[in-house]
């Protein structure tokens, strides 16, 4: 229930109007990936639109050079008709040049500026009117309240005044981006389409029709739109998808009217005539993330002027893209497809209860890393989506499950996980983890009963502690203890040990439970020679240790153990029985008597591996137990060098093989070789030499039987 109203709350939250300002980020990123993942998708050469633009090498070049643009309109008007005649469908103006150099009323000599140039706009509307018989020129105007911006009377009446003329307005998101454009505008009691509508249905060659509820179709194709009245731009990214023409190139073409080039480049096609400026008509759109450097992007016709190229990339577009990606999307029958509301809301409240759970049932790191995959995961996926027209949300799924992610975290930190954190931390003194972690995670109290188990045993004693003890005062008995089984317990944990329980200075440890470790024998006998490294450090370093130096002994079984929770129904502890563990505590008092540190059963050796530094001392039969083992002395680590021993070792080993041979003097001859460095070695040579002098019968058994514990 918990989980289920995070998800919900978090999904509602991240759809309110609270978040508005963020939701457009889904278009952007998702138009940026697109462009990332896949690249350019289509060649810019079969794009229906074209863009003349008057850009900065029009700006530099002759003959404009200097000359405000309203005396720009003969050659505008020459461009104009040299792409209808090669073949352009509709041309469309995205600038709006709203008076004429006719009409000015500036004293110059006798007369007005206006009457001495009257007919300098002729060429330019003799243009507009032989479109405009074909219905094949738009120009544009810019609305806003009582004054609107339009062209001049004279291309008005060029035109046939509203007949021609449609609005450029653009449709910007609550946080000034341009991610859709508008398809009607109310006119004077009616509903006139925009420009990329009307030029598009022209194109095409068909009118577009309205529904009740304002969607409007396109011959056959019905326009996607979640904001009323608009359609979603689908903007491609990079720089090049749209081909663009500097205005000043083409001037110069149709002066040395090479009609080819114009048959070439613009038969069938939309033209929009518009400004690509480095100030003028930016607009921050969906696609600011996917930009690229504008310049000269298709093949010129003429020689004459140089193009400019820009160096540096700006997440701003030149407003006449808007239009031209506008009439693509309508042509190509590609407009972006939103999700509505309660789709939105959906996809967010999934998102929220995956992240919900993964945090309800997972360490926080892990449901972290859980969430980080799911969120890489939708986003790719949404990528894909948006590669077929349709932007599946990750704004709001984002937010949604972050929220929850840490909401969910948050209330099981407070509420859900206080009664667990205390039972984790108080029963850690008493319990192994595993157990711990178990009993939590099945949320069932812990039952008699346990399982049999493959485990190795370690046991160990301080050499010599009731001497000791006698010495120390109880305070300062236990501090030293406190210290010494504080060290050892943790190097024993350090290896995947289970400390069982202390009986007075002694440990019994398990490993191979309760967690599964298949390396068990080799992980114990690496804790064991820590242990002693460890003591060896305390000796050395501790103010505690520095008046009682202590000493270890310690025994290492494996074998068949009944692990589980042993005690009455009302009291009892998770440990470990079996002859394994009476063994590995025989075979720790047997260091007493080889004076030894280590001793291993051979169970354990075979399962640890030879590439420790063993030494076999004997076999042995220990006091409450018929079998006889083989016992051995561990020296070292793999790959550890035991250089120094190798000698004794050796002497040892050569000893050992002569005493079972009942060879006592040439056996005594070994072992006295290493006899004043090794204890082992002088406890055999002085027994060999008592049995060569007194030899056995014929039914000596070379084991050697442990009567103490």
């Amino acid at each position: 229930m918990v989980v289920a109203a995070i998800a919900l709350v978090c999904a509602a939250a991240s759809v309110s109007p609270a978040v508005r300002p963020v939701r457009g980020l889904s278009l952007d990123a998702l138009t940026a990936l697109r462009w990332e993942m896949f690249g350019r998708r289509q060649d810019p050469a079969a794009s229906p639109v074209v863009v003349v633009a008057i850009d900065e090498e029009s700006l530099r070049a002759a003959p404009f050079k200097g000359s405000p643009m309203l005396t720009w309109t003969g050659e505008i008007g020459r461009v104009l008709a040299a792409t209808l005649e090669g073949g352009a469908k509709v041309a469309g103006f995205d600038v709006v040049i709203p008076t004429s150099i006719e009409q000015s009323e500036i004293p110059f000599g006798e007369n007005m500026l206006g009457d001495k140039v009257r007919g300098f706009d002729r060429d330019f509307l003799r243009a507009l009117a032989a479109a405009t018989v074909t219905g094949k020129v738009v120009l544009g105007e810019t609305l806003g309240g009582n004054q609107p911006v339009r062209p001049s009377p004279g291309q008005r009446v060029a035109v046939r005044q509203q007949q021609n003329i449609r609005p450029l307005n653009v449709h910007t998101d609550h946080d000034d981006v341009v991610r859709r454009l508008p398809l009607t505008f109310p006119l004077n009691g009616a509903r006139v389409p925009s420009m990329a509508v009307e030029l598009a249905a022209r194109a095409i060659g068909a009118a577009p029709e309205f529904d009740k509820s304002g969607r409007m179709t396109l011959a056959g194709y019905r326009v996607p739109g979640r904001v009323p009245n608009t359609m979603t731009l689908n903007f491609e990214g990079g720089a090049d998808d749209i081909p663009t023409f500097s205005f000043a190139d083409l001037r110069n073409c149709a002066a040395a009217n090479n009609k080819d080039y114009f048959r070439r480049w613009f038969n069938g096609k939309v033209v929009i005539f518009g400004t690509v400026l480095d100030i003028e008509d930016r607009q921050m759109t969906s696609k600011r993330f996917a930009t690229g450097l504008e310049g000269a992007r298709t093949p010129r016709c003429a020689a004459e002027s140089t193009p400019v190229i820009a160096d540096y990339r700006t997440s701003r577009i030149a407003g006449v893209y808007v239009h031209a990606t506008a009439v693509n999307n309508l042509i190509s029958r590609n407009a972006v497809v939103e999700p509505g509301p309660l789709s939105r809301f959906l996809i967010s409240a999934l998102f929220a209860a995956l992240a919900a759970i993964a945090a309800w049932l997972l360490r926080p790191l892990v449901a972290a890393l859980g969430w980080t995959v799911m969120m890489v995961t939708g986003i790719a996926g949404a990528t894909v989506a948006f590669n077929h027209a349709l932007a599946l949300p990750i704004a709001e799924p984002f937010l949604a499950s972050l929220i929850a992610l840490a909401s969910t975290i948050g209330f099981r930190f407070v509420v859900a996980d206080k009664d667990r954190r205390l039972l984790q931390k108080s029963f850690a003194l008493y319990l192994a983890p595993h157990v711990i972690n178990r009993m939590l995670s099945s949320n069932k109290l812990p039952e008699l009963g346990g399982e049999t188990r493959n485990v190795t045993v370690f046991f160990s004693d301080i050499e010599g502690f009731s001497l000791i003890a006698e010495k120390m005062s109880p305070d300062s008995l236990m501090e030293l203890m406190n210290e010494y089984l504080s060290a050892m317990t943790d190097v024993i944990e350090g290896h995947g040990g289970y400390v069982d329980k202390y009986i007075g200075d002694s440990v019994v440890a398990v490993f191979g439970a309760p967690a599964d470790d298949p390396d068990h024998a080799a992980n114990a006998a690496r804790a064991a020679l820590d242990c002693c490294t460890r003591l060896g450090e305390l000796n050395a370093s501790s103010a505690l240790f520095s008046e009682h130096r202590l000493a270890q002994r310690i025994g290492i079984n494996s074998g068949e153990a009944l692990v589980g929770n042993f005690g009455s129904r009302r009291r009892f502890n998770y440990s470990v029985m079996s002859d394994a563990v009476n063994l590995a505590s025989r075979l720790e008092g047997a260091n007493k008597f080889y004076g030894t540190t280590i001793i291993a059963s051979e169970t354990t050796i075979a399962l640890a591996g030879e590439a420790f530094g063993w030494r076999e001392l004997d076999a042995v039969r220990v006091k409450g137990r018929n079998q006889a083992l083989k016992i051995y002395q561990l020296l070292a680590r793999p790959a550890e060098p035991v250089e120094s021993q190798s000698a004794s070792i050796a002497n040892y080993a050569e000893g050992l093989a002569h005493w079972r041979a009942r060879e006592f003097e040439l056996a005594a001859r070994c072992f006295e070789r290493s006899s004043q460095t090794d204890r082992p070695a002088a406890l055999f040579c002085q027994r060999a030499r008592e049995l060569a002098q007194n030899p056995p019968g014929e039914d000596w058994d070379p084991i050697r039987t442990l009567q103490e514990k």
